[in-house]
């Protein structure tokens, strides 16, 4: 059971974002906040993430970015070519011992 004083929060698809942050350029914040039913600093802070991000904002949760994606991608493949020349120098000290 809930307590009285906790809050559920609501979540809201990216799209209706979107479409809640255009009404709002068109009809006003304070007018677009009362039609959707959310708050004038839930659509300011919208607004706000789509300025900053673009195409990129309200990914949700666990959702990375196009740049934090790539940069995972080239740790991975940093960390297997550290070991691929790790590999390659014990190989080449085991040859030039053995040449002999």
């Amino acid at each position: 059971m809930m307590s009285p004083n906790s809050r559920t929060r609501k979540k809201y698809l990216k799209d209706f974002k979107q479409e809640a942050v255009k009404l709002a350029e068109e009809v006003g914040v304070a007018t677009a906040a009362e039609r959707l039913g959310v708050s004038q600093n839930v659509i300011y802070s919208w607004k706000r993430a789509l300025e900053k991000e673009g195409p990129e904002a309200f990914r949700g949760q666990g959702t990375r970015t196009s740049l934090e994606a790539e940069l995972s991608r080239l740790r991975r493949e940093c960390n297997e070519l550290r070991m691929e020349r790790d590999i390659l120098k014990k190989a080449a000290t085991y040859f030039a011992r053995h040449q002999k």
